[in-house]
């Protein structure tokens, strides 16, 4: 049986205090107290944090630009998609909303991490024109739902673009 496509109608916004309960799908408490954090930059300019969100304006997506971490790029944090919405090109439209805001703040280049245990994310980053120029270890704690934290620890690669 040939299935039809389904067309899904979305806007690209500011990611708000109150998206956050909606937005569990992204990660833990601890990933959600840092996009919380995350918005406290944005209302002082050092970041902005990005919703795509359909027609029920609950986001199926985020993502954060943080300007703070080199001067002349701003460097793509923290993307997540709803997981059943991946492959679905809505992260593309995420990155393309990201890359739009870093041209409108007078930046040039985009800059990015993606863990290379992560294939998928770099075949994405890599099809939307980004380059890998080196590699940096990376670590951070996660609570579990049971209180207890684990240290993660993983190897990024550090990949950039030039923004037309």
């Amino acid at each position: 049986m040939l299935m039809p496509d389904v067309v899904m109608r979305v806007t690209i916004r500011d990611l708000t205090r109150e998206d956050l309960p909606s937005c569990t799908w992204s990660g833990s408490a601890t990933h959600l107290a840092h996009v919380a954090q995350a918005l406290d930059r944005a209302e002082r300019g050092e970041v902005d944090y990005l919703a795509v969100c359909p027609t029920s304006n609950l986001p199926v997506a985020i993502g954060r630009i943080d300007y703070a971490v080199t001067s002349a790029a701003g460097t793509l944090w923290q993307l997540a998609v709803h997981p059943a919405l991946r492959s679905c090109g809505i992260g593309t439209i995420l990155i393309r909303a990201i890359e739009q805001r870093i041209h409108a703040r007078g930046l040039r280049r985009a800059e990015l991490g993606v863990e290379e245990i992560n294939p998928r994310a770099r075949a994405l980053y890599e099809r939307l024109g980004y380059l890998a120029y080196g590699r940096k270890p990376e670590a951070w704690d996660e609570e579990a739902a049971d209180g207890s934290v684990t240290r993660y620890e993983t190897v990024c690669t550090l990949m950039g673009k030039q923004l037309p």
